[in-house]
């Protein structure tokens, strides 16, 4: 155990934890926001190493092409939301919506928050997984609260109480899942490893597994924000900490839907257990046709992209139930450029929010008109999330759809009928947002060097979606093919 935390893995988790700490001992918040930066860096550093330890496998660590890759996604986005963190917090204390005496609390969860999230992607243990996901659940209540106004509380205590009760499942889930490779593994940490998992599978009794499956399907699907356990993502989006939302409405989502990524490889090996395909596909569904129906009536534009948010997620899982590796593909690309896009478009909305005193659409109008490189932009972010080229998401967009109808026409249509319906809303609402008459600007004007984590994101996704270099697709392919 102690050789697995002495490896690339066991410090890229090791770092932020403690980090965390550290930042929890420093008195100043200037100083805490540097070091929260500089950690989230160097975390990010120490994962670019990861890809040489593919294959190492231990009791406690699983590093494997899928962990590396979403280990990779997550730190990216922790460094880059870190960074726009430096300046959001000194825009916020001057403007006295947070207390300085809170940013202490605020930069030791970031690293708290962040490390939990790599320990969920590169644990090899069932426990180890739950507890992770519980300690990123605990550190984003903390920070989604810490406004300290009546709606920041309530969408706190919202979110701690309904990703709580999803952990709950998860949990007796996994004791279930314990209990199913007792018989062919023996207690041990054997029975509770992936790894172990994955090998006893056949033999185990598929009655057990399936209700391990529909206890930790509604327990990650809470976390993955997976419609109808969507409900605790719009508040905290709209109440909590932008650079919070920046990370939360991608890894987090991401990291819900690798665990039940790893669950469905258990449960496809077992001839008796239910196939995972139905329940993806149906919830995927309900999701994209949720977000897309619901995005309209919003008039708060950080809780408007969190229904989009919820809407991605659909079409991740939606692939995900698909299965075989032309889909896997398609939800793994999905879940890339969406997390790129969406953290640089929380950072846009961010600084936006900042500079006009409020975070409604009313605040926000005529981006054009004085902030043409914060108004391009956001317009670009939109236009990405809205599925149009030549970004990567109309790309991962388009091989969802291919698949879905190889699967079946109808999936197809619906899928189809949805993300048309949520790009118009988007491409509606994004008119408002740059054009038009401009509203006032009470708040500082972001520079725009403060923009080049959100260009260096839009890169990536124009990248991905214009032309993928043959070493990324090569390395999708091979995680899709070891996908099961």
């Amino acid at each position: 155990m102690i050789h697995d935390l002495a490896t690339t893995a066991g410090a890229a988790i090791l770092l932020p934890l403690f980090a965390a700490l550290v930042l929890g001992l420093v008195p100043s918040w200037r100083v805490g926001a540097i070091v929260n930066a500089v950690a989230a860096t160097l975390t990010f550093a120490v994962v670019a190493f990861l890809p040489a330890s593919i294959g190492q496998t231990g009791p406690l660590l699983l590093v494997d092409r899928l962990a590396v890759h979403l280990s990779l996604l997550t730190a990216f986005v922790a460094m880059t939301a870190s960074w726009f963190s430096t300046a959001y917090v000194r825009v916020e204390v001057s403007q006295r919506r947070l207390n300085k005496a809170r940013l202490r609390q605020y930069h030791a969860m970031f690293q708290l928050f962040c490390g939990a999230l790599l320990a969920v992607l590169l644990s090899n243990n069932l426990g180890i997984t739950w507890v992770a996901i519980e300690a990123a659940t605990i550190a984003a209540a903390l920070v989604i609260g810490l406004p300290r106004t009546a709606h920041a509380v309530e969408a706190s205590w919202k979110f701690f109480v309904l990703c709580g009760a999803g952990i709950a499942l998860a949990l007796f889930g996994t004791t279930v899942l314990y209990l199913a490779a007792l018989p062919a593994l023996g207690p041990g940490l054997k029975a509770m490893s992936w790894t172990g998992l994955r090998q006893a599978a056949p033999t185990c009794d598929g009655a057990v597994l399936n209700l391990a499956f529909v206890f930790l399907l509604l327990g990650y699907g809470t976390k993955a924000a997976l419609a109808p356990l969507h409900a605790w993502m719009p508040d905290a989006h709209a109440e909590g900490p932008t650079p919070m939302s920046a990370i939360l409405s991608g890894s987090v989502l991401n990291v819900a839907l690798f665990v039940i990524l790893r669950l469905r490889g258990v449960m496809k090996a077992n001839h008796a257990a239910i196939d995972p395909a139905f329940p993806l596909v149906a919830l995927g569904l309900l999701s994209v046709l949720l977000a897309a129906f619901s995005l309209w009536p919003r008039r708060d534009v950080k809780r408007f992209f969190s229904y989009s948010s919820v809407e991605h997620a659909g079409v991740a899982a939606f692939a995900f139930g698909i299965g075989g590796p032309a889909a896997t593909f398609a939800g793994l690309l999905h879940m890339t450029v969406h997390t790129l896009t969406k953290s640089a478009t929380f950072q846009c909305v961010g600084r936006a929010a900042q500079m006009k005193g409020g975070q409604r659409f009313a605040d926000i109008t005529g981006l054009m008109s004085n902030h043409r490189a914060l108004g391009l932009s956001l317009a670009a972010c939109v236009i990405a999330l809205a599925g149009l080229p030549p970004f990567g998401l109309f790309s991962s967009e388009f091989l969802v759809a291919l698949a879905a109808v190889r699967a079946s026409p109808w999936l197809a249509a619906v899928l189809l009928a949805g993300l048309v319906i949520a790009a118009w809303v988007q491409i509606a609402r994004l008119q408002s947002l740059c054009l038009g008459p401009a509203t006032a600007d009470p708040g500082p004007v972001p520079p725009h060097a403060a923009l080049v984590p959100v260009w260096l994101h839009l890169a990536l996704v124009l990248a991905l979606g214009l032309a993928m270099p043959g070493a990324v697709f090569a390395w999708f392919t091979s995680i899709a093919q070891a996908t099961p």
